[in-house]
């Protein structure tokens, strides 16, 4: 046999009765010398590999369906399907299998489908009898009918020779002659014998038999009959809603006559698969496969068709971008597509692939862009729905659009931020729309689905555009809510401010900064109307949803939010909503600060204890009293972390500044543990010290504050400027000197020797940065005064600075308590003064403390 080459699709079916594409290539039918015999092979178009190599097997069973389909089956659960491009390569390769099989071509089943039981009892029996005898159809005989095909379901074989004789002598368009019949007649037993018949014909599993019944002239005849159900009172209305109730809308009228029947007829044949059938039980589940099937080959070949129609594609988003569209043809228009979005993804990945790159060709990107923006909202829905069907298939093509659309546009008007004004706006109660489009928003700006190739890194590309273009517009609300500022200053001057604005609680009162004059007046919890965290429920769920995606950003982003974070002060911000009556917004302000925390990044402690940071968080946790619940339990873990992790800038803040209100709290040991690692620090920092030899306590050595701060705010700023890698973490307490850079172990070493030499001149400190720690139920929380001289003091930073700074050995030399014969430290804080002088007389005290 001479070799034929033909255009295919090779399909297998899975557990799940879906049909899996497996690639495209040309099928061929030759002899195979290791199969030792003819053989179908399919070697793919794209780089000639092997996608089949399938023995044509005398006793196997192959179908040919609907004019350009193969099917046959290799192994008990292992189908496989050839579906051609052109019908003249499917009767060729069709003829072959016959040949070999020695059929006649004219067949649709070249075997009988049988087990082994029915095998050898069918063996003997001669060709010319193998149809099943019908009755005649007749009203009178509609009961045997019904029991005739009910009672051949069981048997394979039976099953093959009922659909061959119903197909050779047109049994079913008698059949539903019979029906009009019997429904004119009002013959109610007539009509539910029908029912059991039709219902037996589909259970035959044909796809001839199908093509029959779901042809126009009969598909609702069939329909009309599985409408009496004898189990029923009274007979369903489907014919009713499919003709009157279900409208077929062409937004563009579609020329293609075989494009509009298998429209029409693969949702008609859905709606039977899915309404009007019962669920099958355990043992019928496979007796609709065909029809699955029908319905899928179908689906693909409409998406094909649409997809090749380029001139239709173009007139609908043609008029969809056009201003002169009226309303209810845009809203028509958007959900069409959503429609053949939806569609799409019953397709295989390939045939998914095609379909998204040619609405991508077509510019559905900026058509969204428009419709989104739109007051309608059926219409944003719509839209939201297919561009989420986008984002699932390929956020680099969306990101690639929103990046080149910068360059061209204002802000304003670019396609994230409209998105994200719509998740703003959304003015659903419960706002489901955003968080739809805040899940988007995430994939969107996920490094990891980002590309990173030799000439372009997908990842710093696009985070650089985000945060310079558009982080600003998702943090508004956030940053308005927290400021005595409406709004920032940027972000008033934007439209979209006005537009979403007027839900946005306005706040009472602001949250000063640490280094304001009056700052001890404005501390958050210590009086409640100085909250200004809104409590609109809608906004607060808007605020968590802003928070959950900064909280991604920390935990993905490193760098770019680190710098964001930092700029706008962001953190300190959101911790003005740990005062939020709604708990579950406080708890997104905490998760958002352990996030940071949980980076154990000496940059981010810096500037949690210069800003002095914790204080409305163990405002919160004394707030909450003995309430045993979420926020409490979140607290705690929060400051057991840093316990266990041995965040030691953190723990000496924490210790200095926060102990004496929080050492009541004995139900954990988290705090107690903390003073003890704390202490343990001291000792040992004092040790080293006092073995640094005498030679390098000298006075040539010293550098004034002012130069060595700056100094390490240039390091620090150095490092941030790195794009695209880890910031380099300062130099912490815990780390040994010879892990960095020779010149900065030198410089720090010499620093150290000119302060512990001097310090003995030092005038004392006597208040922790001038500034007064106040709660609103605990009068023994105030633990220090404001001094009058606090400005002569060297080194003059609040303790949280010189804690968190990246300086290694002043500032723990900062926190050595004075003792007798030994140095005095750079910053004396009076409650070490006195719990030092309570050690000496006492010496009761240090258990209960470092226990």
């Amino acid at each position: 046999m001479s070799d034929t080459r033909r255009r295919v699709k090779v399909y297998t079916l899975n557990e799940d009765r879906q049909w899996d594409d497996r690639g495209t290539g040309h099928v061929s039918s030759t002899y195979v010398e290791e199969l030792k015999g003819m053989s179908l092979l399919v070697r793919a178009e794209s780089d000639g590999s092997l996608l089949l190599e399938s023995k044509i097997n005398p006793n196997t069973a192959y179908q040919k369906q609907q004019d350009t389909l193969i099917v046959w089956s290799e192994a008990e659960n292992y189908d496989l399907a050839l579906s051609f491009q052109e019908k003249a390569g499917c009767d060729e390769i069709w003829e072959k299998i016959c040949q070999v099989q020695g059929k006649d071509p004219s067949v649709e089943v070249t075997q009988d489908l049988i087990d082994e039981s029915e095998e050898e009892r069918f063996e003997e029996m001669p060709e010319t009898s193998h149809l099943i005898d019908l009755p005649t159809c007749e009203l009178n005989k509609l009961e045997e009918i019904a029991d005739l095909i009910t009672s051949v379901l069981s048997s394979p074989i039976r099953r093959e020779k009922l659909a061959l004789a119903l197909e050779n002598e047109g049994y079913i368009k008698k059949l539903l002659q019979l029906f009009r019949a019997c429904e004119n007649l009002e013959n109610t037993e007539g009509l539910h014998h029908l029912y059991e018949i039709i219902r037996g014909i589909l259970f035959l599993n044909k796809a001839t038999l199908f093509e029959v019944m779901f042809s126009d002239e009969c598909i609702m005849d069939v329909v009309g009959c599985l409408e009496y159900d004898p189990a029923l009172a009274q007979p369903k209305r489907h014919r009713e809603f499919l003709t009157k109730t279900a409208k077929f809308k062409e937004v563009i009228p579609i020329t293609d006559s075989e494009l509009r029947q298998k429209i029409h007829q693969t949702y008609r044949v859905q709606y039977i698969q899915d309404i009007i059938l019962p669920t099958p039980s355990v043992f019928e589940e496979n007796f609709l496969s065909t029809l699955t099937s029908f319905i899928f080959f179908n689906k693909v070949e409409i998406v094909s068709m649409l997809q090749e129609d380029e001139k239709f594609l173009s007139e609908v988003f043609a008029q969809l971008t056009d201003e002169a569209t009226d309303d209810d043809k845009r809203r028509e228009l958007v959900n069409f597509f959503k429609e053949f979005c939806a569609f799409s993804q019953t397709l295989q990945p390939q045939n998914r692939d095609a379909f998204f790159k040619t609405l991508a060709k077509l510019g559905i990107l900026p058509a969204l862009e428009i419709v989104m923006g739109m007051d309608d909202l059926q219409v944003r829905s719509a839209a939201t729905d297919i561009f989420s069907y986008l984002v699932e298939f390929s956020p680099s093509m969306v990101r690639e659009f929103v990046m080149q659309e910068a360059q061209q546009s204002d802000d304003d008007i670019l396609l994230i931020n409209v998105v994200i004004e719509q998740m703003i706006c959304d003015t659903d109660p419960e706002l489901g729309g955003a968080v739809q489009l805040m899940g988007l928003l995430r994939t969107l700006i996920d490094p990891e689905n980002m590309l990173a190739t030799t000439n372009k890194t997908e990842k710093s590309e696009f985070l650089n555009f985000f945060y310079n273009h558009c982080m600003h517009v998702l943090t508004a609300p956030l940053l308005t809510n927290t400021s005595e500022d409406k709004c920032e200053k940027d972000f008033l001057k934007s439209k979209k401010y006005y537009r979403y604005n007027s839900f946005l609680c306005a706040p009472s009162h602001s949250y000063s900064h640490p280094h304001t004059p009056n700052y001890q007046d404005n501390i958050v919890g210590s009086n409640k109307n100085n909250t200004i965290c809104p409590d609109n429920y809608q906004t607060a769920q808007l605020l968590a949803l802003i928070l959950e995606l900064l909280t991604f950003c920390v935990e993905h982003h490193t760098y770019h939010i680190k710098n964001y974070i930092m700029n706008k002060d962001l953190l300190r911000r959101v911790l003005v909503l740990m005062n939020s009556k709604h708990t579950f917004l406080a708890l997104c302000a905490l998760r958002f600060m352990r996030r940071i925390i949980g980076l154990k990044d000496e940059f981010y402690n810096r500037y949690i204890t210069k800003g002095n940071l914790f204080e409305p968080v163990i405002n919160a946790l004394l707030d909450n009293g003995t309430r045993y619940n979420l926020l409490n339990s979140a607290v705690i873990e929060l400051f057991e972390f840093i316990r266990v992790e041995d965040i030691k800038s953190l723990t000496a803040h924490i210790v200095e500044n926060f102990y004496k209100a929080l050492e009541s709290i004995e139900y954990v040991q988290t705090f107690k543990g903390l003073k003890t690692k704390y202490e343990q620090e001291k000792d040992r920092q004092n040790q080293k010290l006092n073995s640094v030899p005498s030679i390098l306590r000298s006075n040539r050595f010293r550098r004034d504050a002012k130069a060595l701060e700056e100094d390490e705010e240039m390091w620090f700023n150095e490092d941030e400027e790195e794009e695209g890698k880890a910031v380099v973490a300062p130099v912490e307490k815990s780390k040994p000197e010879d892990d960095f850079p020779d010149s900065y172990e030198k410089f720090m070493e010499t620093k150290k020797a000119k302060e512990s030499e001097d310090k003995e001149n030092l005038p004392k400190r006597t208040s922790p940065g001038g500034f007064k720690f106040t709660f609103s139920h605990s009068a023994s929380a105030a633990n220090g005064t404001n001094s009058t001289n606090s400005k002569a003091v060297v080194a003059q930073t609040p303790p949280a600075s010189s804690n968190g700074s990246s300086s290694k050995t002043t500032n723990l030399a900062a926190s050595v308590p004075a003792t007798k014969g030994s140095l005095v430290g750079l910053v004396d804080y009076p409650d070490d003064e006195e719990e030092d002088e309570e050690e000496e007389t006492s010496p009761r005290k240090r258990p209960r403390l470092g226990s």
